[in-house]
């Protein structure tokens, strides 16, 4: 039976996060997932200890402050400091590659993709989810702007909340498709996720998701009543795009990815 991932993570962190990372996290039940595995920007590790507890072995992020928190979590059973474009691992070393919503962060994007081709062994996956052409189209700010006819404030603000995400990309599958077939990876298929409705809850959840931050900082959490009976409404309001299935467009894409075998 599959977990409940929005529950999981809205209990712990806040409910625009929750969201998105709760359906990721349902994208990886059932895939094949060969060991050793390497999350590739870890982060805190909270969602690996949520999406794959205990199966992943490597955890790696270059900010020291997250690994810690990751390491204190123990979702991994090596926590490494290191940049994507220069992994301190041999080559064909992992059976699989995870990065979860981190590639759209990095400016460099194709030496990390190279790196990752380099330690995966013959035959290993790769699997990772990042931000499509979508997404800016998707925010309800821009889709309001652009009826009201005032596209370059629509423009404006697209670029605006790209900054704020720290986005560096946000490309059509068939251009990571491209990125990946250059660095000796195969694209094996995507979907899209996150409707327009889902992507609105995201965009307004990160100024109502403010006093979390404040929490976090203060109380080292950010959920500071984390029960039924008090997240209840937001539940509510999240659960039906949770359950949204993949659609034909998405504001966001998952791909696998194949190191071929050479047979």
């Amino acid at each position: 039976m599959t977990p409940d991932f929005l529950w999981l993570h809205l209990k712990e962190v806040p409910a625009f996060r929750a969201l998105l990372r709760g359906v990721e996290a349902r994208f990886y039940q059932g895939l094949e997932m060969p060991a050793p595995i390497l999350d590739l920007g870890c982060g805190d590790g909270h969602f690996a200890s949520l999406a794959f507890p205990g199966k992943a072995l490597v955890g790696l992020d270059p900010g020291w402050k997250a690994l810690r928190e990751a390491a204190a979590r123990r979702a991994y059973r090596w926590v490494v400091q290191a940049e994507g474009a220069r992994l301190p691992f041999p080559s064909g070393f992992f059976g699989t590659v995870i990065s979860n919503s981190v590639l759209e962060h990095i400016p460099d994007v194709e030496a990390v993709l190279q790196e990752v081709a380099r330690v995966l062994r013959p035959g290993g996956y790769f699997l990772f989810c990042s931000p499509s052409h979508r997404f800016v189209e998707f925010l309800s700010v821009y889709r309001l702007f652009r009826r009201m006819g005032l596209r370059w404030a629509a423009e404006a603000y697209g670029r605006f909340f790209n900054r704020i995400s720290r986005h560096y990309h946000c490309d059509a599958p068939e251009i990571w498709a491209a990125r990946l077939e250059r660095t000796g990876l195969r694209p094996l298929g995507w979907w899209f996720y996150f409707s327009r409705g889902a992507t609105a809850l995201l965009e307004w959840g990160h100024p109502y998701g403010l006093p979390s931050l404040l929490y976090k900082t203060l109380f080292g959490r950010w959920i500071l009543a984390p029960w039924r009976w008090s997240l209840w409404p937001v539940e509510r309001v999240l659960r039906p795009f949770y359950e949204e299935p993949p659609g034909a467009e998405g504001a966001y894409f998952f791909m696998i990815a194949r190191r071929p075998d050479g047979r």
